[in-house]
């Protein structure tokens, strides 16, 4: 029996969903795994029109929060692969925001209606993007991901499927920075005509930083993706903040419907 079976946070019943590439066994258990969050603010309306219907953008004294992610997981349920998360802070149209909607991304997810919509969820295998495209219809591709990171030192980017310039790279030294727990995510989508509601529980000892010298760079403006980003204003951005790790352990759970 290996350590993370004897572990209680991986201990959970599994339901074993069928997609294109193979079965899933729900909630994919993640055991080895390393992660930059990087937090930007970025342009309010250009966000609105992202989300889905029956999702409110939050806005943050005009602006809206967007956070770009690179992920390596080393050892998954689904295997080894690289992921990179492009997502929106919003809420479900119909629930108050909360007053300080920032501090709100702290809370436990049991007590948080805070989440994000992912609008580009670029990954390395077949087996991870019909996992999530089949399962929380999360817009998923395949494509190169180069991540490196040593201390406070990381250099990642986007390949472009088809070759030519990346369509994303983030690089750079983060800023002075506390020790810190990850965080865990609430995630909005809609599949099949209804919105899912994700919970993904988190543990790991973290870093949460300034953006320091980090940058995001758009070189292949010309990919959907890439437009995405230009149009939230966050070309030649620096983060505001930063929250990485080597020691990430998570549990992706299956989405709950809000319109049952």
């Amino acid at each position: 029996m290996t350590s993370w079976q004897q572990d209680p946070f991986f201990q959970y019943p599994r339901t074993p969903v069928t997609t294109s590439a193979g079965q899933v066994d729900m909630p994919i258990l993640y055991f080895d795994n390393s992660q930059w969050m990087c937090l930007f603010w970025a342009d309010l309306m250009a966000a609105k029109t992202l989300v889905a219907q029956g999702l409110e953008v939050l806005s943050f004294g005009g602006k809206a929060l967007v956070g770009v992610a690179f992920y390596e997981y080393r050892g998954s349920s689904i295997g080894a692969y690289n992921e990179v998360g492009v997502a929106i802070a919003c809420v479900p149209k119909g629930v108050a925001a909360p007053c300080w909607p920032l501090l709100s991304l702290l809370r436990h997810p049991d007590h948080n209606v805070v989440g994000l919509y992912i609008i580009d969820l670029p990954v390395t295998t077949e087996a991870a993007c019909a996992a999530g495209r089949e399962i929380w219809n999360y817009p998923k591709f395949v494509t190169p991901i180069s991540y490196q990171a040593q201390g406070k030192h990381f250099s990642g980017a986007v390949q472009h499927p088809e070759g030519g310039a990346d369509i994303l790279r983030l690089a750079g030294k983060a800023g002075l920075g506390l020790p810190y727990n990850v965080i865990d995510l609430v995630l909005y989508s809609k599949h099949l005509g209804q919105r899912l509601r994700t919970n993904v529980n988190t543990r790991g000892r973290a870093q949460a930083a300034l953006g320091g010298s980090l940058r995001l760079h758009l070189p292949a403006t010309q990919h959907p993706m890439a437009q995405r980003l230009a149009n939230l204003g966050l070309d030649g951005k620096k983060p505001f903040a930063v929250i990485h790790t080597d020691k990430l352990q998570l549990r992706l759970n299956s989405g709950a419907p809000l319109d049952a």
